[in-house]
């Protein structure tokens, strides 16, 4: 079986366009959320929103063809932005591949051509919201003849996506898999639909404080807006080229809870046996775990139940393992989550630094794990995972390793 190796990747958020722009402000703490922007939100209960810099206005030029670019949103954009960066980052040439043994494979559950779209135009709306679009642009571009498509599990689809891109390489199927997703929905609809399902924060007076993953005052999710691309491949090609290799995905769990369309199944059950299954399935045991990025969402039952789940599992070694929540910064990205946390948990490893949770200035006393609060830690991380869970059960855990 074929080992799978990391080879480039890169990330758009609310703290940056480009991977090193969005790590230094990771490791500084920094919040990525601030008021509404995209569309007027003063009638909403939540006005707040981790969105995307408008200075990418002025950089996916230099990337897309405008002719192209008029048929793509916004975050369809974004999602082409960092697959070229992220390709060009692993210096890969498509032309000395075999393209039929290239494939592309994206966690999308919406490409946002919503009432915040601007210059709605009747004849791009179908090609604007094709759920495929994203992976589809990025197979035209390189010309790649190997599988191209999408799976929308809702906040754990780019998890899902990674994990079926990890298989397609595992199995021999493909050499190169361009695994990712983008996601946005900042618009009214939707912060209007999660609102009247009390998952958001409403503490819109001072935003960057609004996420607190763990926190005993925590009161809800705060949306993000997205992109993140890696390039998978497995280590007899990465080698073939002389590739430098990131990291290795070990192994993954993806698992349906079979519950509740909204709830996690009670006291964390259904997430404990997705982490023991990802455990198991990458030969890992729970003394080589070093670092969880944690889906860590700031809502009530989630932080809980993800913190009873990793109890169950590691025990009293839960008590040592740093465990931090990206979201506390770049607020909940969706469909995008996987991705970038799983990119950031990379960076992690390559530079021993674990980025904090901020916010933690008040911790839930029933939540006592180490939470790697406001400051950013050295670590010499080996293993870590990383956490996705989403409305319909379903909860992805990605196992990833330092390459040796």
């Amino acid at each position: 079986m074929e080992r799978v190796v990391v080879t480039g990747m890169s990330l758009i958020t609310s703290l940056g366009l480009t991977l090193e722009e969005n790590w230094t402000n990771l490791v500084a703490g920094k919040s990525g959320v601030s008021k509404i922007t995209l569309f007027d939100a003063s009638e909403c209960e939540t006005r707040i929103a981790a969105e995307i810099p408008a200075s990418f206005d002025a950089l996916w030029g230099a990337y897309i063809k405008k002719r192209s670019a008029d048929q793509m949103t916004r975050i369809t954009k974004a999602c082409f932005v960092c697959a070229k960066e992220a390709v060009n980052q692993s210096g890969i040439n498509f032309e000395e591949q075999d393209k039929s043994r290239c494939a592309v494979i994206l966690g999308v559950v919406t490409t946002a051509n919503t009432s915040s779209e601007k210059n709605p135009q009747l004849q791009t709306r179908i090609l604007k919201s094709m759920n495929n679009a994203m992976s589809a642009w990025i197979s035209l571009e390189y010309k790649l003849e190997g599988p191209n498509f999408t799976v929308a599990s809702a906040c754990a689809s780019s998890a899902y996506a990674i994990s079926l891109g990890y298989e397609m390489i595992r199995s021999g199927a493909a050499d190169v898999v361009i695994v990712g997703g983008a996601d946005s929905i900042v618009n009214k609809e939707e912060i209007e639909g999660f609102n009247h399902l009390y998952a958001l924060s409403t503490e819109n007076d001072v935003p960057e404080k609004a996420t607190k993953p763990f926190s005993k005052n925590r009161d809800g999710f705060v949306i993000g807006e997205g992109a993140g691309v890696m390039i998978l491949e497995s280590e007899a090609s990465a080698k073939a080229r002389n590739a430098k290799i990131l990291a290795e995905i070990a192994g993954y769990a993806i698992t349906s809870e079979a519950y509740n369309i909204m709830a996690p199944m009670k006291d964390g059950e259904g997430i404990a046996k997705t982490i023991a299954k990802a455990l198991k399935n990458s030969q890992t045991n729970i003394a080589q775990v070093d670092y969880i990025n944690s889906h860590g969402s700031s809502t009530m039952l989630i932080d809980k139940y993800e913190t009873m789940a990793i109890k169950k599992v590691f025990g009293e070694r839960a008590y040592n393992i740093p465990i931090s929540s990206s979201k506390s910064m770049i607020g909940h990205t969706i469909g995008a989550a996987g991705v970038i946390e799983l990119v950031i948990t990379i960076q992690s490893i390559i530079k021993g630094i674990v980025t904090p949770t901020i916010n933690l200035d008040e911790p839930d006393p029933e939540l006592d794990l180490d939470y790697v609060p406001n400051v950013a830690r050295n670590h010499t991380i080996n293993c870590a995972l990383s956490n996705s869970f989403a409305f319909g059960g379903h909860n992805a855990v990605l196992v990833v390793k330092k390459y040796l």
